[in-house]
């Protein structure tokens, strides 16, 4: 498969500069990339969410004290925007979770998306896992962790779709690392629309005078203020 058919209608994820963000990761605990989707790709992904054929279930967080919104799941199979930017991303991800596994000692992953999706097959883990969230007004997400089975891959991102300071105010996205026998570091990230945001779903590797450690990590949003706020996650473990 070429380059050009690999990246087909997301030509701006074939020039990032994947060591530049791994090097984000390990110093921040996050990366933002440039605009991955274009304005008009941010609307066509916002769009959809009142599309019921294209998601297999709907979460109204309140419900489950997860905070005040709501956030879908997308169906198999994915869109194809959603699907090429899930497919494009992982390889370079999974290199970056296979050096963090080596430091801490973990286990590896595939080095393409359909190994870690047969793997997830084989521990019950069928139902896909990208996601569009859409938040009002008093809108927030509590502090959580992406975790759908045994089998969870270290990395995930999110993309926003809306136009901060236009579409909304407030809702800034936050992560808080949790770290041993210190303090709860937060960070808070304003990312533009297009811009995607890759974090751990659980914990990243941390060099420390004794070599490296767990730094434990959980990702949250804050009120939204005025306006709705949307974004696209995506998620490479499927979920049981």
């Amino acid at each position: 498969m070429s380059k050009a058919s690999t990246y087909a209608g997301l030509p701006a994820l074939g020039v990032l500069d994947w060591p530049a963000l791994e090097d984000q990761l390990n110093g921040y605990g996050y990366a933002m990339t440039p605009p991955v989707l274009s304005p008009e790709q941010c609307a066509e992904v916002a769009e959809m969410f009142d599309d019921d054929t294209r998601f297999r279930g709907t979460v109204i967080m309140a419900r489950h004290a997860y905070g005040e919104g709501s956030y879908r799941y997308f169906a198999d199979p994915l869109p194809p925007l959603v699907q090429t930017l899930r497919e494009s991303c992982y390889p370079a991800l999974a290199a970056i979770a296979n050096r963090w596994a080596q430091r801490l000692g973990e286990r590896s992953f595939p080095e393409m998306l359909d190994g870690l999706l047969a793997e997830c097959a084989v521990l019950g883990q069928h139902r896909p896992t990208p996601l569009v969230l859409r938040y009002g007004p008093g809108g927030y997400n509590c502090l959580h962790q992406d975790v759908y089975g045994d089998l969870t891959f270290p990395l995930q991102l999110l993309v926003m779709l809306s136009r901060p300071d236009e579409d909304f105010t407030g809702g800034e996205s936050v992560f808080v690392e949790q770290r041993p026998r210190q303090q709860s570091r937060p960070m808070v990230v304003r990312p533009g629309q297009g811009q995607a945001v890759i974090f751990p779903v659980r914990h990243r590797p941390k060099r420390g005078t004794r070599g490296d450690h767990r730094v434990q990590v959980r990702h949250g949003v804050s009120a939204v203020h005025t306006g709705e706020r949307y974004v696209l996650g995506i998620i490479f473990h499927n979920a049981r």
